[in-house]
């Protein structure tokens, strides 16, 4: 994984491929309802986190807050560069993809109308087509990383109370609406967690370096949870999407908790 500022970070992209994989799979496997494979199969442990391979956005973003705050780790950021940079990143690739759809809508007939104001609307919502939701995710944690970067530097306590704010919100919006899944996979709100998560346990990174057994037994855990959660429906039938389960209002958490620990580990 090689940084704007030319570092370049072997590890990191070892843990990317796993998410691009894990991501891929989901689709390849299910496509957009579950063809060719349905979803939630019965599959053996520890397969199911490969039969629920959304999961590997949680790794991305989880990725993502341990990346910068290595990155940034002691140093002063030129916020605007910073944005400029992830801009020319990120945009070209999102423009052809934003594009191409357009012209596969004209030719079927679509309003292109509507799918403008769907693009304009991705800068709030999750509306980019084909995966660029999550673009809108990572530009949201773009806008308030000078936050994190503040907190990080008074304690390496204090984005916790990020995360329990987080899992709060979280509680009211499920109390409210009967439902949080939205929010908490498509959204700033589910994955803040992760990126705070990600920051936090590169601070505490020396304390993982050969305890082998405990990051073993996180993973093992994780696994086993994602089996549990496969096989009650997971991501679309518990028991339907958007879920009334209450596993969404601390889900990302855990995501990021178990991510983390296994990023912190390797790295």
């Amino acid at each position: 994984m090689k940084s704007s500022t030319g570092q370049y970070f072997v590890a990191l992209d070892h843990i990317r491929s796993l998410a691009l994989f894990m991501v891929f799979t989901w689709h390849f496997m299910h496509g957009v309802s579950g063809s060719p494979v349905p979803f939630n199969q019965a599959v053996l442990f520890p397969f199911a986190i490969i039969d629920e391979g959304h999961v590997g956005v949680a790794l991305f973003m989880t990725l993502s807050g341990y990346l910068f705050a290595k990155l940034l780790d002691g140093k002063d950021i030129d916020y605007g560069a910073f944005l400029w940079n992830r801009m020319v990143r990120l945009l070209p690739l999102l423009i052809v993809i934003i594009i191409v759809v357009g012209i596969g809508n004209y030719f079927n007939g679509q309003d292109l109308r509507s799918y403008v104001m769907q693009i304009a609307k991705g800068l709030f919502l999750p509306t980019l087509p084909n995966g660029g939701w999550s673009i809108t995710t990572e530009f949201h944690y773009y806008l308030i990383l000078p936050i994190f970067i503040w907190l990080l530097r008074r304690s390496k306590f204090l984005p916790f109370a990020l995360i329990v704010a987080a899992i709060g919100l979280r509680l009211g919006i499920f109390l409210f609406k009967g439902e949080v899944q939205s929010l908490a996979y498509w959204t700033i709100v589910g994955r803040i967690d992760q990126f705070a998560l990600g920051m936090l346990l590169f601070q505490s990174r020396a304390f993982f370096k050969h305890r082998h057994l405990l990051v073993i037994t996180v993973l093992s855990l994780f696994a086993v949870f994602y089996w549990q959660f496969d096989a009650l429906g997971g991501f679309y039938n518990m028991p339907s999407y958007p879920s009334p389960s209450a596993i969404w209002v601390y889900l990302p958490t855990i995501e990021g908790i178990a991510f983390a620990t296994g990023i912190a580990w390797y790295v």
